[in-house]
């Protein structure tokens, strides 16, 4: 992070907030010329700094209105239990993040989004119950977001 200069900081936070400008727009944005622009943008992707572009849907007009957090606890502590979980998470397309944490009695915690109650409902005994090695699920459902961002502080 300590090599990367302010064009490069600038590149970034833009990018974050306005992934679809040309490479004109995000020169005249950065007040950098175009083609050292699309030189450092380049530098950026080749380094690995820039993963990828995405679109970010939106949840609610696809019906996609419960949110839930839903943290696992996993009966044997074993790479083997832990690569089968998730393996077999990751293929749930309900399942927006997986995290495995510490500081908590529960081993695993998700970020699960659903169109309503009775999906979450399948979800849950169709699916997180029959993950063999689950021994505890405990959910808590998102009222509201105040801070939703997928932009990254590069300054």
């Amino acid at each position: 992070m300590s090599s990367l200069d302010r064009f490069d900081r600038l590149i970034l936070e833009t990018l974050q907030q306005h992934g679809r400008m040309t490479n004109q727009e995000l020169a005249e944005a950065i007040s950098l010329s175009p083609s050292p622009c699309l030189r450092r943008v380049r530098q950026l992707e080749e380094s690995g700094l820039i993963d990828g572009y995405v679109a970010l849907v939106n949840a609610r007009k696809l019906g996609l209105t419960l949110m839930s957090f839903i943290q696992i606890s996993l009966d044997k502590h074993s790479g083997d239990r832990f690569d089968k979980f998730e393996e077999i998470i990751s293929g749930y397309p309900e399942v927006l993040e997986c995290h495995l944490i510490t500081g908590q009695s529960a081993d695993y915690l998700l970020k699960v989004i659903v169109k309503d109650m009775d999906a979450f409902q399948q979800f849950l005994l169709q699916k997180l119950t029959r993950i063999e090695g689950v021994s505890g699920i405990h959910s808590s459902f998102v009222l509201k977001s105040p801070v939703n961002t997928t932009a990254l502080p590069v300054t």
